[in-house]
């Protein structure tokens, strides 16, 4: 670990997240049935006899309506404190989403547009590549969303992006497609030939469909963005991975889904890639943990660094730090740091708003003539932040 880590600024990717802190769900009351709504071309000038109901069945739909349509089709998935989304793509009730949002789990909660509540069974998830199906019984017979099997995404393609960002179910953002064949690494998952796209994406759109804003296929699968915040998005062709899925589908997987945990060192110390890239959106957890106290909140970060959950500890900065620190960079910094050991932990001056917290660790570190055990002083003062206590500022050195 360096003292660098805290000021360097570079771009970051992460994996779309599952669970946020602060995450609410937002419900609409009414309760809608999931409809057929093929996309129909336009009835031709010379079919002068044909009816008038048969007329408007043919007549392409609306931007509207291909959202209403396409969100009867969407799902929340719940898995553990993680959270996610997915999409119907098959008449059998198999739901397609990221590997990252049912990393370790069997089982998990799907929750559709009319707020009713099912179990899913994973019956399939990549080892490095980030999809997975989930089959939910009760949606067998359901019809599943359109499948762009032969026309790929293309530069100035209009598209809408479906899911739950930050909780906030039945959610649609709209954009352009504005780049294609994107290629880059989250550890432990390859991304290729990815689909860059303009509409919004956040933490909890993972899994999502991606559908062409006038057909109401489905081109990809939403699963990383770019930058802090809402910022470049990137899916996965959903064309790619189809002989994959319809094949778990056909053959479900029996043995429990793999989860990041099962790594010999249990954590993404010493796996760097050729982005420099941070996990994410799966391994997204709810930061709604209770911290009773300052010292709890210091030792909860260090505890999200040796599982490698990069996500979380960033999560818990303060916005000052992470304006000056790219999360990219944050986790970079981590990367050849093997474990973290906190001892002598003291919280000075505490009260409901603020505390500064003392405290020293020692990082099993790897470097080119091998691995040391350095000794760090370190400072930390928390402070409030949108009702929540964050670790503001920090300033640490090395001591023998």
């Amino acid at each position: 670990m360096s003292a660098k880590v805290w000021v360097s600024m570079l771009s970051c990717l992460f994996i779309l997240g599952a669970g946020t802190a602060g995450a609410m769900y937002i419900h609409k009351s009414a309760e809608q049935q999931l409809d057929r709504g093929p996309l129909l071309a336009a009835a031709p000038a010379n079919a002068a006899k044909t009816t008038t109901a048969s007329v408007q069945d043919k007549q392409p739909k609306t931007r509207k309506e291909i959202i209403e349509a396409s969100q009867k089709r969407v799902v929340t998935i719940e898995s553990g404190d993680s959270l996610g989304s997915g999409f119907l793509y098959n008449s059998q009730g198999d739901l397609l989403t990221n590997a990252h949002v049912v990393e370790g789990s069997t089982q998990v909660t799907v929750r559709t547009l009319s707020h009713e509540e099912y179990q899913g069974t994973v019956i399939g998830v990549g080892v490095d590549t980030d999809i997975a199906v989930v089959r939910v019984p009760k949606l067998k017979g359901m019809v599943p969303l359109t499948i762009a099997r032969s026309h790929k995404a293309e530069v100035g393609d209009e598209i809408l992006a479906l899911g739950s960002p930050l909780g906030l179910e039945n959610t649609v953002t709209t954009g352009i497609v504005s780049g294609v064949d994107r290629d880059f690494d989250i550890d432990p998952y390859v991304y290729s030939n990815m689909i860059q796209i303009s509409a919004p994406i956040t933490h909890g759109n993972s899994g999502g469909p991606l559908v062409d804003a006038t057909t109401g296929e489905v081109l990809g699968i939403n699963s990383a963005t770019a930058g802090e915040g809402p910022g470049i998005g990137f899916s996965i062709p959903v064309s790619s991975v189809l002989t994959q899925v319809e094949e778990w589908s056909k053959n479900p997987l029996t043995e429990p889904a793999r989860s990041s945990n099962d790594t010999a060192t249990n954590s993404n110390a010493g796996t760097n890639n050729n982005s420099n890239v941070g996990s994410g959106a799966g391994t997204d957890e709810d930061n709604d943990e209770d911290y009773s106290n300052a010292e709890e909140l210091v030792l909860y970060f260090y505890e999200s660094l040796n599982n490698g959950d990069y996500v979380t500890a960033y999560s818990l900065l303060g916005s000052d730090w992470q304006s000056t620190t790219s999360y990219e960079n944050f986790r970079n910094g981590y990367l050849k740091t093997n474990s973290v050991t906190v001892y002598g932990i003291e919280a000075v001056g505490e009260n409901e708003d603020s505390a500064t917290v003392n405290a020293f660790i020692i990082a099993e570190e790897r470097h080119d003539s091998g691995t040391v055990n350095q000794k760090y002083q370190l400072t930390y003062t928390l402070g409030v932040e949108n009702g929540e206590m964050k670790i503001l500022h920090g300033n640490g050195k090395k001591v023998k």
